[in-house]
């Protein structure tokens, strides 16, 4: 789709670009000095030059021209050109402050392969793995991960980033990661029900006692959100190029690996329980 997009060269917008699909210019290729449309020579020149430019662009790698001369709301078309360099993020914490808390776990996975990195034991390799990519693809990431992240190492993420939230919301999907996969009929499995609430109390449960199935558990409920984000960027990728003449080139369903990490349902009823007891317990009191 990226080599179809005309609409990140300045001064050419949506109904321009429909108008080059419309007369037959449907990629870069199909644009030459020939072109069938009413242009100018110098807005042929300064278009040829785009393009040119463009290319060169795709072949040393580098998204972040596309990202920052694509809307945000149409920075999906380049997730197939990237893909090689795109890895899916998602962290948990002990809280939404990122001022006041810390980052417990976080999950990459770039379509071949899962790391995992724990407070306490791997956290700091997070930063070196993260910068062997140029794209990140989160779930609201833009407004939570991404800053927790910047602010809890002081670093900066340079990366260009696809929020999935945005792209959802736009396709008629709203509320939050969990309620996207419901209304898309991803079945989580033995992780239903659990949600980032819940993953604070897995926290704290291995923080204090060291219970490594509750560690395991936490693990798998992080994991699982990065396998989530491919499934739910090629979806979205495939409803968006379904309303351009592009249809035919939708990408296939990907194919997720298994997550390293098992569900301890012992662990996670003895932890709903004992938050039952202590709520009930502060009622009465």
């Amino acid at each position: 789709m990226l080599k179809n997009t005309f609409i990140h060269i300045p001064g050419i917008g949506s109904k321009t670009e429909q108008r080059f699909w419309g007369s037959g210019i449907l990629g870069w290729e199909d644009f030459n000095q020939n072109c069938p449309m009413r242009l100018s020579q110098s807005r042929k020149d300064t278009i040829t030059s785009y393009l040119e430019e463009s290319q060169q662009h795709i072949e040393s790698s580098n998204p972040n021209y596309f990202f920052d001369l694509l809307p945000v709301n149409l920075h999906w078309r380049f997730f197939p050109e990237f893909r090689d360099s795109t890895v899916y993020l998602d962290i948990e914490t002990t809280g939404l402050d990122s001022w006041h808390n810390e980052i417990t776990t976080i999950a990459l996975y770039d379509s071949d392969s899962i790391s995992y990195y724990v407070n306490g034991l791997n956290l700091s390799n997070f930063l070196d793995d993260i910068n062997k990519y140029n794209v990140i693809v989160t779930y609201n990431g833009k407004c939570f991960d991404v800053p927790f992240i910047e602010n809890y190492f002081n670093t900066k993420l340079d990366h260009s980033h696809i929020d999935l939230r945005y792209t959802l919301r736009s396709l008629g999907y709203k509320g939050g990661l969990k309620s996207c996969e419901t209304q898309l009929g991803i079945d989580r499995g033995s992780l239903k029900g659990i949600d980032g609430f819940f993953a604070v109390h897995l926290w704290h449960d291995y923080h204090r006692t060291g219970n490594q199935k509750a560690l395991e558990t936490l693990l798998a409920y992080n994991i699982q959100d990065v396998l989530t984000l491919e499934n739910l960027m090629v979806i979205s990728y495939n409803s968006k190029i379904k309303h351009t003449p592009f249809y035919r080139n939708s990408l296939p369903a990907p194919v997720l690996p298994e997550i390293p990490f098992a569900v301890d349902m012992a662990t996670v009823d003895r932890i709903r329980n004992e938050n039952i007891h202590a709520f009930q317990h502060s009622l009465y009191y």
